[in-house]
Protein backbone atom coordinates (compact mmCIF):
# COMPACT_ATOMS: atom_id res chain seq x y z
CA UNK A 1 0.00 0.00 0.00
CA UNK A 2 2.47 2.44 0.92
CA UNK A 3 4.36 1.57 -2.36
CA UNK A 4 1.53 2.30 -4.54
CA UNK A 5 1.14 5.73 -2.55
CA UNK A 6 4.42 6.87 -3.43
CA UNK A 7 4.40 5.69 -6.67
CA UNK A 8 1.38 7.45 -7.50
CA UNK A 9 2.39 10.82 -5.49
CA UNK A 10 5.70 10.62 -7.84
CA UNK A 11 3.72 10.22 -11.10
CA UNK A 12 1.20 12.73 -10.34
CA UNK A 13 4.11 15.47 -9.26
CA UNK A 14 6.27 14.37 -12.20
CA UNK A 15 3.30 14.46 -14.66
CA UNK A 16 2.75 18.16 -13.42
CA UNK A 17 6.36 19.01 -13.90
CA UNK A 18 6.75 17.68 -17.32
CA UNK A 19 3.11 19.49 -18.61
CA UNK A 20 4.84 22.62 -17.08
CA UNK A 21 8.13 22.12 -18.93
CA UNK A 22 6.18 21.50 -21.93
CA UNK A 23 4.04 24.87 -21.78
CA UNK A 24 7.06 27.00 -21.13
CA UNK A 25 9.11 25.68 -24.07
CA UNK A 26 12.52 27.13 -24.48
CA UNK A 27 11.96 27.78 -27.77
CA UNK A 28 8.75 27.75 -29.81
CA UNK A 29 10.01 27.25 -33.59
CA UNK A 30 8.32 29.35 -36.55
CA UNK A 31 6.71 27.03 -38.30
CA UNK A 32 5.69 24.53 -35.50
CA UNK A 33 7.03 22.32 -32.74
CA UNK A 34 9.00 23.92 -29.63
CA UNK A 35 12.33 23.18 -27.65
CA UNK A 36 11.43 22.53 -24.04
CA UNK A 37 13.82 22.32 -21.20
CA UNK A 38 13.77 18.81 -20.26
CA UNK A 39 9.96 18.08 -20.42
CA UNK A 40 10.75 14.12 -21.15
CA UNK A 41 12.82 13.29 -18.01
CA UNK A 42 10.30 13.32 -15.31
CA UNK A 43 8.84 10.44 -17.34
CA UNK A 44 11.70 9.01 -18.28
CA UNK A 45 12.82 8.82 -14.17
CA UNK A 46 8.96 7.82 -13.09
CA UNK A 47 9.82 4.62 -15.83
CA UNK A 48 13.11 4.30 -14.31
CA UNK A 49 11.96 4.00 -11.28
CA UNK A 50 9.13 1.79 -11.62
CA UNK A 51 8.98 -0.07 -14.90
CA UNK A 52 8.22 -0.10 -18.12
CA UNK A 53 4.44 -1.09 -17.64
CA UNK A 54 3.83 1.84 -15.25
CA UNK A 55 6.27 4.22 -17.37
CA UNK A 56 4.33 3.43 -20.27
CA UNK A 57 0.89 4.00 -18.64
CA UNK A 58 2.23 7.85 -16.96
CA UNK A 59 3.40 8.29 -20.54
CA UNK A 60 -0.50 7.73 -22.29
CA UNK A 61 -1.33 9.91 -19.55
CA UNK A 62 0.55 12.74 -20.37
CA UNK A 63 -0.20 12.45 -23.72
CA UNK A 64 -3.85 12.73 -23.09
CA UNK A 65 -2.97 16.18 -21.42
CA UNK A 66 -0.95 17.23 -24.32
CA UNK A 67 -4.06 16.58 -26.47
CA UNK A 68 -5.77 18.49 -24.78
CA UNK A 69 -3.38 21.23 -24.27
CA UNK A 70 -3.06 20.87 -28.50
CA UNK A 71 -6.90 20.35 -29.15
CA UNK A 72 -6.82 22.61 -32.01
CA UNK A 73 -4.15 20.00 -33.38
CA UNK A 74 -6.81 17.47 -33.56
CA UNK A 75 -9.16 19.57 -34.97
CA UNK A 76 -8.17 20.13 -38.15
CA UNK A 77 -9.63 16.48 -38.87
CA UNK A 78 -12.97 15.67 -39.81
CA UNK A 79 -12.96 11.75 -40.55
CA UNK A 80 -13.16 9.51 -37.75
CA UNK A 81 -10.21 7.39 -38.41
CA UNK A 82 -8.01 10.81 -39.10
CA UNK A 83 -8.38 11.72 -35.88
CA UNK A 84 -8.27 8.43 -33.87
CA UNK A 85 -4.84 8.34 -35.91
CA UNK A 86 -3.39 11.44 -34.79
CA UNK A 87 -4.52 11.31 -31.51
CA UNK A 88 -2.69 7.47 -31.46
CA UNK A 89 0.59 8.70 -33.30
CA UNK A 90 1.04 11.96 -32.52
CA UNK A 91 -0.06 11.80 -28.60
CA UNK A 92 -0.52 8.49 -27.13
CA UNK A 93 1.94 6.40 -28.53
CA UNK A 94 4.43 9.36 -29.30
CA UNK A 95 4.66 10.64 -25.22
CA UNK A 96 3.92 6.87 -24.28
CA UNK A 97 7.01 5.65 -25.14
CA UNK A 98 8.81 7.79 -22.46
CA UNK A 99 7.87 5.36 -20.19
CA UNK A 100 10.52 3.54 -21.26
CA UNK A 101 13.32 5.28 -19.49
CA UNK A 102 13.90 1.89 -17.54
CA UNK A 103 14.63 -0.40 -20.26
CA UNK A 104 18.35 -0.66 -19.91
CA UNK A 105 18.33 -0.65 -16.31
CA UNK A 106 18.64 -4.51 -16.05
CA UNK A 107 21.26 -4.56 -18.36
CA UNK A 108 23.13 -1.95 -16.54
CA UNK A 109 23.95 -1.27 -13.10
CA UNK A 110 25.60 2.18 -14.08
CA UNK A 111 22.55 4.64 -13.40
CA UNK A 112 23.91 7.37 -16.02
CA UNK A 113 24.58 5.29 -18.94
CA UNK A 114 21.54 3.57 -18.10
CA UNK A 115 18.90 6.21 -18.13
CA UNK A 116 20.63 8.53 -20.67
CA UNK A 117 20.74 5.42 -23.11
CA UNK A 118 17.21 5.29 -22.57
CA UNK A 119 16.29 8.67 -23.00
CA UNK A 120 17.60 8.26 -26.42
CA UNK A 121 16.28 5.66 -27.23
CA UNK A 122 12.89 7.39 -26.27
CA UNK A 123 13.34 10.47 -28.11
CA UNK A 124 13.86 8.21 -31.74
CA UNK A 125 10.98 6.25 -31.03
CA UNK A 126 8.74 9.47 -30.28
CA UNK A 127 10.62 10.88 -33.44
CA UNK A 128 9.59 8.30 -35.53
CA UNK A 129 5.67 8.03 -34.34
CA UNK A 130 5.49 11.77 -35.04
CA UNK A 131 7.29 11.43 -38.52
CA UNK A 132 4.67 8.57 -39.27
CA UNK A 133 1.97 10.56 -38.37
CA UNK A 134 3.18 13.61 -40.59
CA UNK A 135 3.56 11.22 -43.94
CA UNK A 136 0.67 9.45 -43.34
CA UNK A 137 -2.43 12.33 -41.67
CA UNK A 138 -0.72 15.33 -42.29
CA UNK A 139 0.13 14.61 -45.39
CA UNK A 140 -1.90 17.32 -47.81
CA UNK A 141 -2.77 19.32 -44.77
CA UNK A 142 0.37 20.98 -43.29
CA UNK A 143 2.70 19.05 -45.29
CA UNK A 144 2.79 18.12 -48.81
CA UNK A 145 1.43 14.84 -50.17
CA UNK A 146 4.19 14.55 -52.47
CA UNK A 147 7.58 13.58 -51.07
CA UNK A 148 5.35 13.57 -47.40
CA UNK A 149 8.16 11.11 -46.01
CA UNK A 150 11.35 13.22 -47.02
CA UNK A 151 9.34 16.29 -46.03
CA UNK A 152 8.21 14.78 -42.53
CA UNK A 153 11.67 13.12 -42.03
CA UNK A 154 13.11 16.98 -42.02
CA UNK A 155 10.13 18.65 -40.72
CA UNK A 156 9.89 17.02 -37.39
CA UNK A 157 13.71 16.80 -36.99
CA UNK A 158 14.32 20.68 -36.64
CA UNK A 159 12.57 20.26 -33.28
CA UNK A 160 13.18 17.15 -32.16
CA UNK A 161 17.36 16.72 -32.97
CA UNK A 162 17.73 19.53 -29.92
CA UNK A 163 14.81 18.29 -27.90
CA UNK A 164 17.11 14.97 -27.99
CA UNK A 165 20.09 16.58 -27.14
CA UNK A 166 19.19 17.77 -24.32
CA UNK A 167 16.74 15.63 -22.97
CA UNK A 168 19.74 12.92 -23.01
CA UNK A 169 21.84 16.10 -21.22
CA UNK A 170 19.04 16.84 -18.63
CA UNK A 171 19.13 12.83 -18.03
CA UNK A 172 22.65 12.44 -17.89
CA UNK A 173 23.14 15.27 -15.37
CA UNK A 174 20.29 14.27 -12.95
CA UNK A 175 21.51 10.41 -13.43
CA UNK A 176 24.60 11.82 -11.48
CA UNK A 177 23.67 14.11 -9.10
CA UNK A 178 20.27 12.00 -7.67
CA UNK A 179 20.15 8.05 -7.22
CA UNK A 180 16.10 6.82 -8.25
CA UNK A 181 17.28 3.31 -7.34
CA UNK A 182 16.18 3.20 -4.38
CA UNK A 183 12.76 3.92 -2.55
CA UNK A 184 13.40 7.47 -1.74
CA UNK A 185 15.49 9.31 -4.20
CA UNK A 186 18.28 10.39 -2.60
CA UNK A 187 21.68 12.58 -3.59
CA UNK A 188 24.71 10.42 -5.33
CA UNK A 189 27.29 10.24 -2.95
CA UNK A 190 30.99 9.15 -3.20
CA UNK A 191 33.10 6.83 -1.43
CA UNK A 192 33.52 8.49 1.41
CA UNK A 193 29.20 8.82 1.72
CA UNK A 194 29.63 12.82 0.83
CA UNK A 195 27.99 14.33 -2.65
CA UNK A 196 30.13 16.32 -4.52
CA UNK A 197 28.96 19.26 -4.76
CA UNK A 198 31.90 20.80 -7.01
CA UNK A 199 31.58 18.02 -9.84
CA UNK A 200 28.09 18.55 -9.58
CA UNK A 201 28.53 22.13 -10.17
CA UNK A 202 30.37 22.06 -13.21
CA UNK A 203 28.33 19.32 -14.57
CA UNK A 204 25.58 22.11 -14.49
CA UNK A 205 27.76 24.93 -15.95
CA UNK A 206 28.73 22.73 -19.19
CA UNK A 207 25.28 21.25 -19.46
CA UNK A 208 23.29 25.01 -19.11
CA UNK A 209 26.00 26.25 -21.69
CA UNK A 210 25.57 23.22 -24.17
CA UNK A 211 21.48 23.78 -24.04
CA UNK A 212 21.82 27.40 -24.48
CA UNK A 213 24.05 26.41 -27.49
CA UNK A 214 21.80 24.13 -28.77
CA UNK A 215 18.83 26.39 -28.64
CA UNK A 216 20.50 28.93 -30.37
CA UNK A 217 21.68 26.77 -33.25
CA UNK A 218 18.51 25.43 -33.93
CA UNK A 219 16.19 28.68 -33.49
CA UNK A 220 17.73 28.96 -36.95
CA UNK A 221 17.70 26.00 -38.80
CA UNK A 222 13.81 25.76 -39.88
CA UNK A 223 12.12 27.49 -42.32
CA UNK A 224 9.69 29.74 -41.25
CA UNK A 225 7.95 29.53 -45.01
CA UNK A 226 8.13 25.55 -45.35
CA UNK A 227 8.95 23.94 -42.25
CA UNK A 228 12.17 22.42 -43.99
CA UNK A 229 15.15 22.23 -42.30
CA UNK A 230 17.47 25.09 -43.37
CA UNK A 231 20.94 23.95 -42.96
CA UNK A 232 22.30 27.51 -44.28
CA UNK A 233 20.46 28.98 -41.30
CA UNK A 234 23.48 28.09 -39.59
CA UNK A 235 25.01 31.49 -41.03
CA UNK A 236 22.56 33.50 -38.69
CA UNK A 237 23.14 31.97 -35.22
CA UNK A 238 25.29 33.91 -32.51
CA UNK A 239 28.48 32.39 -32.90
CA UNK A 240 30.07 34.79 -30.72
CA UNK A 241 27.28 34.70 -28.14
CA UNK A 242 27.82 30.66 -28.20
CA UNK A 243 31.57 30.90 -28.02
CA UNK A 244 31.33 33.57 -24.64
CA UNK A 245 28.55 31.12 -22.83
CA UNK A 246 30.57 28.11 -23.60
CA UNK A 247 33.82 30.00 -22.70
CA UNK A 248 32.71 30.84 -19.45
CA UNK A 249 31.05 27.16 -18.59
CA UNK A 250 34.57 25.63 -19.64
CA UNK A 251 36.13 28.45 -17.32
CA UNK A 252 33.79 27.89 -14.40
CA UNK A 253 33.53 23.90 -14.76
CA UNK A 254 37.62 23.88 -14.74
CA UNK A 255 37.76 26.10 -11.31
CA UNK A 256 35.29 23.77 -9.81
CA UNK A 257 37.07 20.62 -10.87
CA UNK A 258 40.14 21.96 -9.81
CA UNK A 259 39.35 23.07 -6.25
CA UNK A 260 37.88 19.56 -6.18
CA UNK A 261 41.26 18.02 -7.21
CA UNK A 262 43.07 20.20 -4.90
CA UNK A 263 40.97 19.03 -1.96
CA UNK A 264 40.95 15.56 -2.68
CA UNK A 265 45.21 15.78 -3.12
Amino acid sequence: MKNNTIRLTESAVMLALATVLSVVPLLELPYGGSITLCSAVPLLIIGYRHGTGWGIFTGAVYGLIQMLIGLKNVMYFTTPLSVIAVILLDYLLAFAVLGLGGIFRRFSKAQAPALSASALLCCVLRYILHTIAGCTVWAGLSIPTAGALVYSLAYNATYMIPETIITVLGALLLARMLDFRKETVTRTVTEHGRFDWLAAGAGVAVVAALIYDVREVFSHLQDPETGDFLITGLANASWGAIGIVTAIAAVIAGILLLIRRNKKA
